[in-house]
């Protein structure tokens, strides 16, 4: 079945500009390049009501202009003001959060600021940096009430400009399995044409602007987002179905980061996004558990994502990716933080012998991820006090239920390990054991990739990828199932175990590129230590979201390689953690539910701060019995089970199909040009915004400064070799210095008592070590207090410190021999007649040789440059290429396969 030419749908609405007048705002939207405009009308003349006009017409610049003139001109005559403008200019924004309403009238809430977070095959993701939150009703009409301030600051207690993404053309609500998999869709699906299309020319750059047979149009798709992980859904809904889709901007809170993984100069993107559940959010002691719908506190789905980034393309480029999801135990159960204690004992609030809140947790993760499902559960098992183990035992008895009416090869997976008591043992090494436990996982589940196991792969096959799970297509591999890991908190010991898994799926990720020639990735390599301090700060920005402080004990606290200046810090996190648990996380809860639409302020009705808790407002069961009760042993969707081990969402049916927006475009239209969105060829570009991404870089960051080091980020670095390392010994302490004062890059070093370790610190350490080597980054002279005589520091270095290598003093007979014969065969070589140097100059040396320029460039300098012309053997070698690149290989002739043959005599055999 052929498969169309797709590519995401662009929002034509990147840049909007609000008018003001007495009676109306006008909102003019416009995609970057100013030559689409569209224009939204909201009246003003309503105290409480939301009336929004959107034309749905496409405007042009001059269209615009004249529409602002006529504005302009009307509202002044009308009110009379002919010496000022009618229509002001009230703020300039790059996109629309939502509308809300509390007691009074509607607010509208746009971002004033954004900056780019990362990049995923040109398709920008933002973060939202700064927001203006602007009351609709005129002062005319304005009907105040008390108590409208104290929900308007309890909004705003939810700073959007804190970990809050969005994308005009990449749907972050969803994987990059998802997305891509929505672009393979048949053609028959997306649309009924009596011509096929399929896709016959390549572009390096992206297909989205392909020629197609049959026609020059592409499909622009836009699917429906995930709302689990829409953090605004609520506050667009008043005009979801008023207005055109360009202007619904969908938010996801959670993590972003991007870093460059150099491979000798081949640029490697490695993204890591994490995905923040909006159902049962909360805080730490305040969320636990499952609601009545099956949603669990703390949910967040992390994807880690690896694409080669010199080949912008969904189609052409490497792209591949790995989800896991880390979320509180799906029971019934809670803490009571009255108590003041550390460690509230753990509570089951309701009996549930069918495991019906668990059932309903696991269908929603059959249909998103397929089968199967797999359970990695770290919380204690043996306690003198009976307190973690209670969720286990519930947790055991809940998924034996379950599995009873799944078929065998689809039943729930539960790996109980406990992390606590394998830490505290010296004879076990944690990370070695979740290394296997990262395995056996990813070999289950597989990974994404948008590409067919290379050539090199099949020939040498490994023992490791040929047990790989997974499903494979005829594009490459497809994740199925996903790996569910929880503690009690799913903060310190979930993330070093999602860590450690994220290691394992990234070295099959990288083997399934061609990156490297084995699925292994060892600890103390450049490659790790970058995606270790991604899963840091991922980790910490999660902890800081639901506990209130960073991580306390961190991947190298599982190590054991932690400095002993982590101790303290940890005692501070904790700390940190318990205040904002016992003070300020109850304020906190109230902003999230008001936020997210959980608690609507009413006329007549309590208000927030008035109700002694909001079980009721996440559990809407105790509002009213359901009409349709779930069955105890079908308790799947139905549908989900037939398709398994592929999740139900990602399946090509009628239902999965009314959740997209399919239109055909002109394969030049901007709504589906990747190029023109990325590069920006009608923009002057500046430095500020071309290089706004610094993202953090493994030859700049990691790589040892010193030359001679091999520069593979997979070789094993010493502690005294890598960037980020600590100083050795002290005699070396001022040359060290004098380096990293030359390496502009370098990170400073450490303190002198730190241990060195695979990883940097956290940004307390790195602050307080930048302190440390500001006071001694000046050479000064060192003074021996043994006979009290001053040592002027040697600036100068040794050749083996700069190249490497020593040079002896005197060369040999035989190097001389050598260079002598090297110096003769130059000279020969650019020997002119002696009938041409008549006009040369007078000095000696010229009639013995007149050395010129070799090059291919008849000319070439700065002020012209004439290529070289190709023959037509060059000709044809580069159109055969290009055929290459758009799928049409050339037949193989007798001589190509008697080269073959004979690299493959000398190369293997």
């Amino acid at each position: 079945m052929p498969v169309a030419a797709a590519a995401p749908l662009i929002s034509s609405v990147q840049k909007l500009v609000l008018y003001e007048t007495r009676a109306r705002y006008f909102l003019v939207g416009s995609n970057p390049a100013e030559t689409k405009y569209r224009v939204l009308k909201i009246d003003r003349t309503e105290p409480k009501d939301l009336v929004i006009i959107d034309d749905k017409h496409v405007y042009t610049q001059q269209e615009v202009r004249e529409l602002l003139g006529r504005l302009d001109l009307g509202n002044r005559t009308k009110m009379g003001q002919k010496g000022s403008s009618g229509l002001s200019r009230a703020v300039s924004a790059f996109g629309i959060v939502g509308f809300v309403r509390f007691l009074e009238g509607y607010y509208i809430v746009l971002i004033t600021k954004r900056r780019k977070m990362a990049d995923i095959g040109g398709h920008a993701i933002y973060k939202i940096e700064d927001t203006n939150m602007i009351y609709i009703p005129n002062d005319s009409v304005r009907v105040s009430h008390p108590d409208e301030a104290r929900y308007l600051r309890m909004f705003q207690n939810v700073d959007l400009s804190s970990n809050f993404y969005f994308s005009y053309s990449y749907d972050l609500s969803h994987s990059l399995q998802y997305n891509l998999t929505v672009l393979r869709m048949p053609l028959e699906t997306l649309k009924t044409e009596t011509t096929q299309t399929r896709q016959e020319s390549f572009d390096i750059f992206e297909d989205e602007g392909l020629s197609t047979q049959g026609g020059s149009g592409v499909f622009g798709i836009c699917s429906k987002p995930y709302k689990k992980y829409v953090w605004n859904a609520k506050l667009l809904e008043a005009v979801r179905t008023a207005v055109h889709r360009d202007w619904l901007l969908y938010i996801i809170h959670g993590f972003c980061g991007q870093s460059k993984l150099l491979i000798y100069g081949r640029p490697i993107y490695v993204t890591l996004i994490a995905r923040r559940s909006s159902k049962f959010a909360g805080t730490r002691f305040l969320k636990r558990g499952a609601n009545c719908e099956g949603d669990v506190a703390n949910e967040v789905e992390t994807e880690q994502i690896l694409y080669d980034a010199s080949v912008m393309s969904f189609s052409a480029g490497s792209y591949s990716s790995y989800v896991q999801v880390r979320g509180s135990v799906p029971l019934y159960w809670s803490q009571d933080i009255s108590t003041m204690m550390p460690k509230p004992p753990i509570t089951l609030d309701q009996a549930d012998p069918y495991a019906h809140v668990a059932a309903l947790h696991f269908d929603q993760m059959l249909q998103r991820f397929g089968s199967p499902i797999i359970i990695l559960n770290l919380v204690k098992e043996r306690e003198k006090r009976k307190h973690e183990r209670i969720l286990s035992e519930e947790l055991v008895a809940a998924v034996t239920y379950l599995n009873q009416f799944l078929p065998p090869e689809h039943a729930i997976i539960y790996i109980p390990w406990d992390m606590a008591k394998y830490t505290k043992s010296k004879l076990c090494n944690v990370l070695d054991r979740l290394n296997v436990i990262a395995e056996s996982v990813v070999k289950k589940t597989g990974f994404f990739v948008n590409r067919p196991d290379s050539y090199c792969s099949i020939l040498r096959p490994d023992e490791k990828w040929n047990e790989l799970g997974g499903c494979v297509v005829s594009t490459g591999r497809l994740q199925t199932g996903v790996l569910r890991t929880n503690c009690v908190d799913c903060l310190d010991r979930t993330n070093t175990a999602q860590f450690m898994v994220g290691k394992c799926a990234l070295a099959y990720q990288l083997y399934s590129l061609g990156l490297i020639d084995k699925p292994n990735l060892q600890f103390d390599t450049d490659a790790v230590r970058l995606f270790e301090e991604l899963y840091e700060d991922h980790g910490d920005t999660l902890s800081l979201q639901y506990g209130g402080s960073q991580l306390v004990h961190r991947v190298k606290t599982y190590r054991k390689i932690a400095p002993w200046t982590q101790h303290s810090k940890d005692i501070m996190q904790t700390l940190s953690r318990y205040y904002s648990n016992a003070f300020s996380d109850a304020d906190r809860q109230d902003s999230i539910n008001l936020f997210l639409g959980v608690f609507k302020p009413a006329e007549g009705k309590p208000h927030l701060w008035e109700l002694p808790t909001d079980f009721y407002l996440h559990h809407k069961n105790t509002f009213g019995l359901s009409q349709t009760r779930q069955s105890y042993t079908y308790w799947w969707t139905t549908g989900v089970l037939k398709h398994l081990p592929l999740p139900f969402d990602e399946v090509t049916c009628a239902e999965n199909r009314r959740k997209l927006t399919v239109k055909k475009f002109h394969k030049y239209e901007e709504e589906i040009d990747i190029h023109n969105e990325f590069f920006r060829p009608y923009e002057l570009s500046s430095f500020d915004e071309t290089f706004c991404l610094a993202m953090t870089n493994s030859t700049r960051d990691f790589m040892p400064k010193n030359v001679g080091i091999d520069p593979s980020p997979f070789t094993v670095r010493k502690p005294d070799e890598t960037g980020k390392s600590v100083l050795g010994n002290k005699n070396n302490r001022e040359e060290t210095v004098l380096q990293r004062k030359t390496a502009a890059s370098a990170p400073p070093p450490p303190s002198e008592e730190a241990v060195s370790s695979s990883s940097e610190d956290d940004s307390g350490t790195d602050k307080e070590d930048e302190g440390a080597v500001s006071q001694r980054s000046t050479p000064v002279k060192v003074t021996d207090s043994g006979d009290n005589t001053k040592i002027t520091e040697n600036v100068v270095q040794s050749t083996k410190d700069v190249y490497g290598v020593n040079l002896s003093d005197i060369p040999s007979e035989d190097d001389l021999a050598i260079y002598a014969r090297f110096v003769q065969l130059g000279q020969s070589q650019h020997k002119q007649d002696k009938g041409s140097q008549q006009f040369c100059s007078k000095h000696p040396l010229d009639k013995v040789i007149n050395l010129i320029p070799i090059s291919s460039f008849s000319q070439d300098n700065i002020y012209e440059v004439q290529p070289p012309r190709a023959d037509r053997k060059s000709i044809e070698i580069f159109h055969a290429h290009i055929q290459a690149g758009r799928g049409n290989m050339q037949p193989l002739g007798k001589d190509d396969f008697l080269m073959y043959r004979e690299y493959i005599r000398n190369r293997y055999m």
